[in-house]
């Protein structure tokens, strides 16, 4: 039985089943553009989810037909006129700081989760909002779904990771190529570069988008973790010190329950149970 999770807002949905924590977006008018309600009470559920002893992967994902169109661009007009005409008072540099706490708070936040996190993408995912896709582990999509990064169509460098994320899933010659023509990447496309994981049919992309969160919520989360910071650590650290954070981990994952129960279920030729400890 699903737990229903409460966010503070209609525009973001949250609930917990069979271990798997699935967010929705939920501006299917918008295309789950994201908005004042929206953003702050994704940040905040994404801070409940990570301390959540009942939570092993986190499925994000968005309403509708698409995952998530970006940044409100009426209201980033709004913000044009009010600066034009005089009314715009914050200063450029509080500005800056104000977006870097913002990405902080979600992209790096959903980066570094101590769970495992998909992004389940039912439609496109554009600017903002395929950063938010990068940010996760996995990326799964309906066979519908296309991805752009949208920045350059109104005349911006681009936010919440974008530039860090896409050359290292696709290398720097592609990701330039991705950010500077903001071309539609079709599904298919997006699998053989490796910005997905997979592709399923759109009848069936909700029921195996959830069966994948449910296997990594239910395995040996407490070595996923540990796996999950081996990796992220490796693109910013060099060889000795990514041999040093996998001893360490190792060690401590041969100490778990789940290490043990995982050992004896080979020996004896069954699937192990695992406890999440």
């Amino acid at each position: 039985m699903a737990i229903k999770i409460e966010t503070g807002t209609d525009e973001l949905l949250c609930e917990i089943e069979a271990r798997v924590a699935t967010i929705t977006l939920n501006r299917p008018h918008k295309k789950n553009s994201l908005s004042d309600h929206l953003t702050p009470a994704l940040r905040a559920a994404l801070l409940e989810l990570d301390q959540r002893s009942d939570v092993g992967c986190v499925l994000l994902t968005g309403a509708g037909d698409a995952f998530c169109s970006g940044g409100n661009v009426s209201g980033m007009r709004a913000r044009d006129e009010a600066k034009e005409s005089g009314t715009e008072s914050a200063p450029v540099d509080e500005r800056v700081i104000g977006l870097m706490r913002g990405q902080e708070a979600l992209t790096l936040r959903l980066y570094e989760l101590s769970k495992p996190t998909i992004a389940a993408l039912p439609g496109p995912a554009a600017g903002a909002g395929l950063s938010i896709a990068l940010a996760c582990d996995l990326r799964v999509a309906a066979s519908t779904a296309f991805v752009l990064t949208a920045f350059a169509n109104i005349g911006v460098s681009g936010d919440y990771g974008a530039s860090w994320f896409l050359p290292r899933l696709i290398g720097e010659g592609k990701a330039k190529e991705l950010m500077f023509l903001s071309e539609r990447i079709p599904a298919d496309e997006c699998l053989r570069l490796g910005l997905f994981n997979a592709v399923f049919e759109k009848d069936q992309f909700r029921s195996e988008s959830f069966a994948l969160a449910r296997r990594l919520a239910n395995g040996p989360t407490v070595a996923l973790s540990r796996m999950k910071r081996n990796l992220n650590r490796s693109s910013v650290q060099d060889l000795r010190a990514s041999l040093a954070m996998e001893a360490e981990h190792m060690v401590m994952s041969f100490e778990t329950e789940d290490a043990k129960e995982a050992v004896k279920a080979f020996v004896e030729k069954r699937k192990p149970a695992f406890k999440f400890r």
